[in-house]
C-alpha cells in the first residue's frame, strides 16, 4: 500500500475537515451534485444488490448524499445514521433530515448495523485498518461492510502518474485491489471486489494542464458539471454508450475507482 509520510496533523486528527474542508463540501456546486438523483447510482445499486433493509451507519457521511438518496429511492427500508468529524457538514445533513453523530468513530459508542459504508473515506485516514476493525465491531454476525476508493491500477492513474489530480494532500493512502484486500485482513470474508465510474473529462483536463494544482472550488465544479451532463437530454446517445465503455474497463481492473464489499466473520472475538 502506498501512503503519504509525513502526514499533517490536521488531516490525522480530521481537524481539516471540521474547519478548512468545508469550503468544498458546502459549496454549492459540491452540495447539488451530491443531492442530485443521479450522484450516487453506482453505490446504490451495488449496496442494495447486497443489502435490502435493515440498520445503516454511513462513515464519513459527509453532508449526507448518500444516506438522504437511499432514503428517496427506497423510503421505510432502512434506518439510517451518518458520523463525521466535521460539525457543519454534519448540521446540513441534518437539515435535509438524515440522523447523524458527531464524533470520532473509533471511540464513539454505536451499533449494532445490518451494514456500515465508507465510500471513498478509506483514502482520507490516517490508520484505515483500526477503522475497518472498529466497523467489524459494530456489525452485526454476518453484517455488511462497503468500501470505495480510487484505484491506483486505474486506467487515468496508468496515463497521468503524479499529475492526476487525486493524487493530493487530502488522500493518505493509495490503494490496488490486492492492497485493499490485504487491509481486510481475516475479520471480513470479500465477497464482491469490482473497479467502478470513469470520468474521462478529468483524464483530458489533468493531461491538459500537466498536472496544475486543482482548487476546491474547481473540483466541486467538474462534479456539478459531470452530474449535468448525466442528466442532460441531449447526450442521451453518449449515455448508452459511457455504460459500455465504464463496463468494459471495470471488467480489466482500470475504472477510477475499486468497490468492495465485505462480510463479517462471526469466529473471531470482538475488538
Amino acid at each position: 500500500m502506498l501512503y503519504a509520510n509525513p502526514v499533517p496533523g490536521d488531516f490525522v486528527s480530521g481537524q481539516y475537515y471540521d474547519e478548512r474542508g468545508t469550503d468544498y463540501y458546502l459549496s454549492p456546486a459540491k452540495l447539488e451534485s451530491d443531492y442530485a438523483p443521479v450522484r450516487f447510482q453506482r453505490e446504490l445499486r451495488l449496496f442494495r444488490k447486497f443489502c435490502r433493509s435493515g440498520k445503516v451507519l454511513d462513515v464519513g457521511c459527509s453532508t449526507g448524499g448518500f444516506l438522504y438518496n437511499l432514503n428517496e429511492r427506497f423510503p421505510a427500508q432502512y434506518e439510517r445514521l451518518g458520523t463525521d468529524v466535521s460539525g457543519p457538514a454534519l448540521e446540513y445533513a441534518s437539515s435535509r433530515g438524515t440522523p447523524v453523530l458527531r464524533g470520532d468513530f473509533l471511540t464513539t459508542p454505536a451499533g449494532p448495523f445490518d451494514a456500515v459504508t465508507f465510500w471513498a473515506v478509506l483514502e482520507h485516514l490516517f490508520e484505515p485498518r483500526a477503522f475497518l476493525e472498529r466497523a467489524w465491531s459494530v456489525l452485526k454476525p454476518g453484517g455488511l461492510c462497503f468500501v470505495l476508493v480510487p484505484n491506483m491500477k486505474s486506467l487515468a492513474w496508468r496515463l497521468l502518474g503524479v499529475r492526476y489530480r487525486y493524487i493530493y494532500p487530502q488522500h493518505l493512502n493509495y490503494f490496488t485491489g490486492r492492497t485493499l484486500t490485504r487491509l481486510v485482513g481475516e475479520r471480513f470474508s470479500v465477497l464482491k471486489l469490482r473497479s467502478m465510474h470513469f470520468n474521462p473529462l478529468v483524464i483530458w483536463q489533468d493531461w491538459r494542464s500537466g498536472g496544475a494544482d486543482v482548487s476546491n472550488r474547481e473540483r466541486a465544479e467538474l462534479l456539478k458539471r459531470t452530474t449535468g451532463y448525466k442528466r442532460s437530454p441531449g447526450l442521451a446517445p453518449l449515455r448508452l454508450a459511457y455504460p459500455l465503455v465504464e463496463s468494459g474497463l471495470g471488467a480489466l481492473g482500470l475504472a477510477d475507482n475499486l468497490a468492495i464489499v465485505l462480510r463479517k466473520e462471526t469466529g473471531n472475538k470482538e475488538v
